[in-house]
Parts: structure tokens; sequence; C-alpha cells
């Protein structure tokens, strides 16, 4: 390990479950796609715990054969390319015979008349330009004249891309401004320029004598923002609890935020997951007097306690209602709040979604899939007669995995609808939110978060009102119901063809072998904890996180049960191979932080991004692709702890088949201080665009924004993208991969 890490605040990295769940250890211790239906794809179109409620929770289906699709390309299961190497260089690094473009980054004109980006903290109209913090996206094909959809267009289209965040110390922005921001009170026209860099961009892109690139004066492109009018729908839709003075009767919102992961919905729609919202807000230090109610309970379970500062600082720019709206203490007189902004946390956390091809068509929240930190949702296999479920995970340290269940059953036509928002309306609005509990045999339930369910009903720390108040506090709920404790769920991906479910838990920080006020004792399928030095700090806990999978029992959307194991564990490939590289990960594979996670519905691959600081002493952040097996294909090993009272604890979990250099690869190395994000691709699987986020993120003071040589990258002006050449400030962007050959990717 070479350096000592720059210390600094990871946004992503929270732990705000203080329930007394079990972790699994005291369990233990107690005893297709619309895309492949349309395109052609890789393949064709507990009881014991809470008795009977968890059998019935999450619904059943029919044995009706799956909608039939066209011939399928055949997935690829031999990797194909000279895996990348480690790399600490500011540049992105690919396989011999691969090419990576960057087609839009930070600040690029979406509209004919928007100036050309200067890049020099001077630039705004931000509603009007690419966002920061490129997340997660899907691609949605366009016809060769670019006039209407066609599911099946490799060489035009349009991507919806989730700006997450921007960089920021001190509350301040400072790569968006010219002196690197103001602290408190903000001015406004810096808090106007930093909400605007927020949300989600829909963008077209086209393909143009063999090279990518954006469409600046499409028709289509347009910027969703913290700003952007938005519907709440679904069962929460006119609930209290979403009363504000903006929307009095609490059927709408402003904006979207935080927005991190994606989906793309069976017909055609794409899904947006808020993911850490509440940072964004400001609660005065005397508020849980002011409202002298259970929704402090609420408060400080989703981490908005008293007196906690806002990220940036935007309640104090002025008196205007879109400020006022980030103050989310009790300052008015009303019972019900809808003469201030109470309620306001209570608008974000859910899914949004969003029809790219349709810019008059409202943007909805879904409220049935619940609230929490929303990374992406990721769709089980589409077949005719049964329902549908959408796979979430809640990112935060000590959180859970959720799965909903529609009430509708798959229609094939409604593959190609009329109106692609009322079909969410008919799939998303109305069915079974369902919280994972894992068992130590390799078993698991999905148990519904339902105000029937007497364990929510008769919950002692705080009092459901109705089932609309289990979806705001789906957390709260899914505490009632002692679901299991994971280290930080980010990304899912559902297999094109086996319909196994896979999760990246990232890492944890407070995974341990002693229990602890706010840490989560290790158990099977969160097995380890250690240390790892990393210049003059010794890291411990999850360091460098996971892959966990699930088999839904029968291949069934709506099962209650499944069967779990481990695809990989993210290690250094010269860690212990008895306690920590438990997936036997050589050079050319060791990775740390798995973050991003998407399957490629062309060639079968998995793709894996991480997010890392623990590792980021001898490598970048990277992008890997793998060749996964089935759940049950490994074996079971069992890890043992020695306890502070001198007692061993034995911890069983189930570790997949060890990949080979055919199996899984390094793929692509990212420029300093990125995290790699966001994964899709072009129907023929020869072009995946994947997305750099805050390169140079960590500058060690905002003065030192006038001195470009303190810059810790420059990245992609470096390489002649954009203004400011190899003094440039940096910039997240979006890459378009494509291979020499005109081959598919991975092959």
């Amino acid at each position: 390990m070479k350096n000592p890490p720059v210390p600094q605040i990871d946004a992503d990295d929270v732990d705000l479950n203080t329930s007394g769940n079990p972790s699994f250890v005291s369990v233990l211790d107690a005893r297709l796609s619309r895309r492949s239906l349309l395109r052609g794809g890789v393949g064709s179109a507990a009881s014991a715990v809470l008795g009977a409620w968890s059998l019935t929770a999450c619904g059943g289906g029919d044995d009706d054969a799956p909608a039939p699709a066209p011939a399928a390309p055949q997935p690829i299961t031999t990797l194909g390319f000279t895996a990348v190497p480690k790399s600490l260089a500011d540049t992105v690094t690919v396989p011999a015979g691969y090419t990576a473009s960057i087609i839009y980054a930070l600040g690029d004109p979406l509209t004919a008349t928007t100036s050309a980006f200067k890049n020099d903290g001077t630039d705004a109209d931000f509603d009007n330009r690419a966002g920061d913090h490129h997340d997660g996206m899907e691609y949605f094909g366009l016809t060769t004249d670019g006039t209407a959809p066609d599911y099946a267009g490799s060489d035009r289209g349009l991507l919806a891309i989730n700006h997450e965040a921007t960089s920021n110390k001190d509350v301040r922005s400072y790569y968006l401004h010219a002196n690197g921001g103001t602290v408190n009170p903000r001015p406004a026209a810096e808090v106007d320029k930093e909400v605007a860099v927020h949300g989600v961009s829909v963008v077209e892109v086209r393909k143009t004598g063999g090279a990518w690139g954006y469409v600046q004066a499409s028709n289509y492109n347009r910027r969703i923002t913290p700003l952007t009018p938005l519907q709440i729908a679904g069962p929460v839709r006119g609930n209290a609890l979403l009363k504000t003075r903006y929307s009095t009767d609490g059927t709408a919102t402003r904006g979207t935020l935080n927005n991190c992961g994606t989906g793309y919905t069976p017909w055609g729609t794409d899904l947006t997951g808020e993911e850490n919202w509440a940072g964004y807000f400001f609660r005065s230090g005397t508020d849980d007097a002011a409202r002298a109610d259970k929704s402090v309970t609420s408060l400080n379970r989703y981490g908005k306690t008293q007196g906690s500062a806002s990220r940036h600082g935007w309640e104090t720019a002025g008196a205007d209602d879109k400020y006022a709206r980030w103050n989310i203490g009790k300052t008015g007189a009303s019972t019900d709040g809808s003469d201030d902004y109470r309620n306001e946390l209570n608008g974000f956390g859910w899914v949004v979604e969003v029809d790219p091809y349709d810019k008059t068509a409202a943007v909805k929240k879904r409220t049935a899939l619940g609230r929490f930190a929303h990374e992406s949702a990721s769709y089980s296999k589409a077949v005719v007669g049964k329902p549908l479920a959408v796979y979430m995970g809640d990112d935060s340290r000590g959180e859970y995995i959720y799965k909903f269940v529609s009430t509708a059953t798959w229609s094939a036509a409604d593959a190609t609808p009329a109106n692609r928002i009322a079909t969410g309306d008919k799939y998303l609005d109305s069915g079974k939110l369902c919280v994972a509990k894992f068992n130590a045999d390799g078993s698991g339930q999905w148990i519904e978060l339902n105000i029937a369910n007497p364990a929510i009903a008769g919950y002692a720390t705080y009092t459901f009102a109705d089932q609309a108040d289990v979806l705001v506090n789906a957390r709260l709920a899914a505490d009632a119901v002692d679901a299991t404790k994971m280290d930080r769920p980010e990304w899912c991906a559902v297999h094109p063809t086996t319909g196994e479910v896979y999760y990246s838990l990232t890492n944890n920080s407070n995974r341990v072998v002693d229990a602890a006020s706010g840490k989560q004792v290790v158990d099977g399928p969160n097995p380890r904890t250690y240390a790892d030095l990393k210049g003059a700090a010794n890291q411990t806990g999850n360091v460098n996180g996971h892959i966990i999978r699930m088999k839904e029992t029968g291949g069934e959307s709506a099962a209650v049960t499944f069967n779990w194991d481990v695809y990989l564990f993210g290690a250094q490939s010269d860690a212990d191979g008895s306690k920590v590289n438990l997936s036997a990960l050589t050079a050319e594979q060791d990775f740390s932080s798995p973050d991003g996670l998407w399957f490629s519905q062309n060639t079968g691959l998995c793709w894996i991004q991480t997010d890392d600081g623990a590792y980021t002493d001898v490598t970048n952040c990277m992008m890997l692709i793998g060749v996964p097996g089935q759940v049950g294909d490994g074996v079971k090993k069992t890890l043992s702890y020695t306890k502070t009272d001198g007692s061993t604890l034995a911890v069983d979990t189930y570790v997949g088949k060890l990949p080979t250099s055919a199996t899984l690869r390094r793929f692509l190395v990212g420029p300093v201080d990125c995290e790699l994000t966001g994964c899709t691709e072009t129907p023929d699987g020869k072009t995946v665009f994947a997305n750099i986020q805050h390169p140079g993120e960590v500058l060690a003071n905002v003065a030192d924004i006038l001195d470009p040589a303190k810059y810790p990258s420059h990245w992609p002006g470096s390489v002649g993208y954009g203004a400011g050449g190899a003094t440039a400030r940096p910039r997240s962007a979006t890459l378009a991969i494509t291979k020499n050959d005109g081959g598919r990717i991975g092959s």
C-alpha cells in the first residue's frame, strides 16, 4: 500500500439502522425483460419465523408459458479480451482492440442556442446542459430517421442518464464556480447552478461514420431537475404525509434528487432511484420539540436528526419558496403540514418513472415500491400471465434487500403500449412490497410489508397509521419484521436466462465479530470482517464488499422463498485466501467495493463496476466482466472468529464456483478519483455505454480551485474533450465503448 487516504465524507457510506433487529447471527443462534421479448436476448422471452404470514406474503403464480421471443443471439461463455492491468493513471484504459470514446460530459449544451461549455466556473443555464456526476443510465432505440421508437435500433437512440450529485467541500460545489463558491449564506446564483446539475438527462445519441456522439439540437433532449414538477403515484398519493406548502393535497412534488441506479421496464420506460437525498435538507436544533410527534422517529430513522446541517446550504439562499423547501423544520401552525415543508423529506426516496420518448408524459414517483435509499430497480423475466417483480436495494450500512410484486399479471400486448406511463400505472401502482430475510442454511424468505402483519401493526418503536405510512417508512416496517441487515445493498441485476438476482454489497465498516450498538455481527450472507492496511490507516469490517445472488423458488417472480450464495468476494489478490480472498481472485481479477451491476441482454455477460476508497492506493476504480454460473455451483465454507470473551464464532457461508481467467477479467480502469457507474448497451451488443463519475473529486482545499496544478485530475480535457486541455477542470462523462473489429463487446 502506498499513500494514506485523503480524509473525506462519503455520502453513500452511512449507517442509519439502529434497530434491534438480528443481523442474522441471532437467527442462527436461535436456530423476460422487455428487451429480450422485442429484440432478441440471451434467453427466452422461514415460515417458522413469522408463521403463515411469510408463506403467503408475496403472492403466487400460474404455470403459463413465457411469451415467445425472437431467435436469441448466442451468449458469450468465454471472455475474448486481454485483461487490463490495475492503474493509477489519469486516463481511461481499455483492452487492446477496443476504443472508449467520450460522448457527453458535464456542461455539454442540450439545445442549439445554448453556448459551448467554457468549464471555467462561469457557465450557467444548467437546465439546458448536461448535469454532474453521471450515474445509472438506460438506452432507448430510435428508428434511423429518429422519428419513432425502435427497440432494436442500434445506431441511434436516447440515453436516460442520472446525475446523482456534485463534488463539494464545506457546502460548495467548487468545480462549478469560478472561485470555488461561497459559504453560508449561499448566493442564489450559486445555488441555482448546483440544484440544476442534479436529476436526469434525456439525450439523443447517434453513430455517424462509425463514431458515436450526442445530438445537441435534438428535440428529444431535456433535463429533469429538482425543480421539475412531478406527480405522486400509487398508494401514498394524497396521503397526509405528503402534504406541503407546494402541494397542499399531497399529490405532487418538485423534482427528483440524488438519482443513482436505473431500471428498464418491460414496456419501455426508465426507472430512476432516489438514493442519499436526506443530506440535502436542513433541520433546526429545536425541531423535535416543535413537532412532538412520531415524525421525529421517522426522521431519525432516515438520517435527519434535529440540528443536522444540509450538504449544500441551499436553504440559506433567500426567501423564495424554491430555497425555503430545503428547510424541513416545523415552522407553520397547521396540523397537517400544508403551510410549511415539514413533510418535504417524505417526497423523496422513491423510484421515479420517466418516458424518455415523450416530453409531454407525466413523470411519476411510484410509491408502491417503498421509500428508502434506492439504487437500481431490476425486473424479473417477463412471463405472460404472471406478476412482474422489481428488485431493489437500500444503500446504507445495515440496510435491507427488497422486491415489489405487481398485482397485475404480464400481458404481451403491454410490451408495445400506446401509453407507456399509463402502463406503468397498471404494473407499478398496485402490488406487494417485500423484504428479504436470509437463513443460515442458504435459504431465505420474502416477507410482505403490510399493515395487516401483526409485527408491523403492533411495532412498539413506531405506530403505523395505514399502508401508506408503511410505504413511506419502509425501513421501519422492515425493522419490525426482523429483516436481515446487509452490507450496503447497492445495484441489483437479473440474469437474462436463469432469472437469478444479483446484488452488489459494496462494503461495511460496521461488520464485526462482537455485538455492539450500531454494528452488525458477521453472518452467512455477510460473513467477513478483517483488517486491511492502507498507508497508515487500518481499515476494518467488510472492507472490499461482495456480490450475493438469489434464486427464487420455482423460478417464480412471486415466490416467497429463495436460495442464496455469494457469486464473488472482493479482495486484493494477495489477501488471505482462507478469510478474505474467498473467491481466489488473481491480479487480473481483483477488485474492491462492487457497486454498479448489470447484465447484457445480448451477450449474457455480467458487468461489475467499483466505487472504492479501500484499494485506491493501488488502482483507480474499474469495470470487470464476468461469466457467472448459478446459485449452488460452489461450496459451503466455514469462517471461524475469536470473540473478545475467548469463545469461537463459526459462520457458514456459501461461495460460488471460483472464477477462472476465462470467466472473470478486468475490462476498464478509469481516471483518478473516479467511480465507474452506469452501464447499458445497444441491442446488437456492439456498443456499451458507461459513465465516469467525479474524476478528480478530492480537491484538498477549495482555494486550490485557482491553481489547476493542484487538481487531482484534468480528465477528460486532458485527452482532448472540451475546453481547458491539460489544465482543465475535471468533468463527469459518458463513454461509448466499441470493438475495433465491429464485434460484440467481450467476445
